[in-house]
């Protein structure tokens, strides 16, 4: 690929990401949680779905955030824009690798 080209893609793509200011890392999970006593809905085996994020640190910690039923699809945007970010500068690092080449 000449190396207009490869410049013009890389423009491109960098038009196309998603704000950075709008992502978020992890995994949005339904969990369900059961209280030890005290609850009947938990007593009679159904428990409580919550949306939970998750996200794992360095050294193996796991962060988990619980998200209010409102923020579920702002937050399910985020971690996909995170996602497409990702993604969008791993492209964008292979052609600056193209262009390193002689």
């Amino acid at each position: 690929m000449k190396q207009k080209n490869i410049l013009d893609s890389r423009d491109r793509l960098a038009q196309r990401l998603p704000d950075p200011t709008q992502i978020a890392r992890g995994t949005l999970l339904r969990r369900t949680i059961r209280h030890a006593r005290g609850c009947s809905k938990c007593r009679a085996g159904g428990g409580h779905p919550v949306w939970v994020l998750t996200v794992t640190y360095p050294g193996g910690k796991t962060r988990q955030f619980s998200i209010r039923r409102e923020q579920r699809t702002q937050v399910q945007q985020w971690v996909r824009n995170y996602q497409r970010l990702k993604e969008g500068l791993e492209a964008i690092s292979e052609l600056n690798h193209e262009l390193l080449r002689p």
